[in-house]
């Protein structure tokens, strides 16, 4: 028999929101530190859940809450880290573009908005969308291999020119080799638990634009925090965000990532104000569209919910849902408030230096989650990580690297 809502009982109610606020602060730390994500943090609670005090729900709402901090904090990196040279502006990622002109404490709240309006967007449709996908997913699935190979297809030929479409296969391609030579590979590392995504995604993602910023200027003083985009807009963004992010909750092998690139056909000529909104929104409502899924379809989405299915977590939904809630008020709490002091902080610091420290504990994880392999995988990701820039095509192509898996 499932366990009631803990709410009916003040000592478990305290529990309950002690479990969540460690799954917070598990989640802050995560999404503060580049390569590291809350899907690891939750791995090792699922290693570690039989020696744990407490019934198992509160494990779950610790990773729960934890998962969604994560998606919340993680923009503050991706905007202080590896901002490139002001003569790369062109070829930046939109949020460095900010960055560089002084406004990255609105990208900042932009990103928050995006999060927090994607969870008061994603809960009441959950439900809908929830038996809709119920009803299609079993007709959907003996074609999930065509979907996905049409998922490629688009990433690639929405590209602007020739160029970049060549740039987008090859990319593709090249991820996808790597992601089919390495994500079933034997690996040891010094942690309970063993992921070689930690290197794959550190390598694809970071480490190139780490290298890029050697040569900046690092982060130049920020101007002000006024949000300039009208508050209709930012809504309208989180909306085609949370819509997205559905696909990312329901269908396996659609990250996020490549969600908000299909989003952001709708939204291109709108800036990269519009980016941030709609790629923090399609970030978000997955962690609730995911644990919908895994209810209903008994199919988890994403890492923090394969660990709170290897955990044998009661899924109750009121208190799940609570954890959500209050970790996304949290989240939207401390990204303008830890944010604001970490560009503070980058901006004092020399860029080389910076640059060179962040890609030696980004080895030094790959190495602890996935040993000498995991080194060489972040090796072989970071040359492939550089392709996109090079053809100037959008960097959500290398998510190859569980697109062409899972297809095949």
């Amino acid at each position: 028999m499932l366990p009631g809502l803990p709410a009916a009982d003040p000592t478990a109610t305290l529990a309950l929101l002690t479990a969540i606020g460690a799954g917070v602060g598990l989640g802050t730390l995560s999404g503060l530190v580049p390569g590291l994500h809350a899907n690891t943090f939750a791995l090792l609670l699922a290693a570690a859940a039989s020696s744990l005090p407490g019934p198992r729900l509160y494990v779950g709402v610790a990773m729960l809450s934890a998962g969604v901090t994560h998606t919340f904090l993680d923009v503050i990196p991706a905007l202080a880290l590896g901002v490139p040279d002001p003569a790369m502006a062109a070829s930046a990622l939109p949020s460095h573009q900010l960055v560089i002109e002084g406004r990255g404490r609105e990208a900042l709240r932009l990103s928050a908005l995006g999060s927090g309006l994607a969870v008061v967007f994603a809960v009441p449709l959950a439900v809908p969308l929830t038996l809709v996908m119920k009803r299609v997913y079993p007709l959907l699935r003996p074609w999930l291999s065509v979907l996905l190979v049409g998922v490629a297809v688009l990433l690639v030929v929405t590209e602007h020119g020739r160029r970049q479409q060549v740039g987008a296969a090859c990319s593709l391609a090249a991820s996808g080799l790597l992601g089919v030579s390495l994500l079933d590979a034997p690996v040891t590392g010094a942690l309970p638990v063993l992921d070689v995504l930690v290197p794959l995604f550190s390598g694809l993602f970071g480490a190139p634009v780490l290298l890029a910023a050697i040569e900046g200027d690092g982060v130049p003083p920020q101007a002000g925090a006024t949000v300039t985009t009208p508050r209709r807009t930012v809504g309208v963004l989180a909306g085609i965000g949370t819509l997205c992010g559905g696909a990312v909750g329901y269908i396996p092998g659609i990250s996020s990532a490549i969600a908000a690139t299909l989003a952001l056909g709708l939204v291109s000529d709108q800036g990269p104000r519009a980016f941030i909104v709609t790629t923090s929104g399609v970030n978000t409502a997955t962690a609730v569209f995911a644990l919908f899924a895994l209810i209903s379809l008994g199919t988890p989405r994403t890492g923090v919910l394969v660990a709170l299915d290897r955990a044998e977590v009661p899924l109750v939904l009121p208190a799940l849902l609570a954890a959500v809630a209050i970790a996304a008020v949290a989240g939207a709490i401390l990204v303008p408030t830890l944010g604001d002091r970490y560009l503070r902080i980058v901006g004092r610091l020399d860029p080389t230096y910076l640059s060179l420290s962040v890609i030696a504990v980004l080895v030094c994880l790959s190495a602890l989650f996935a040993g000498l392999v995991g080194v060489g995988a972040f090796g072989a990701a970071t040359a492939v990580g550089h392709l996109p820039p090079k053809f100037g095509a959008r960097r959500a192509t290398l998510m190859g690297v569980l697109l062409v898996p899972l297809a095949l």
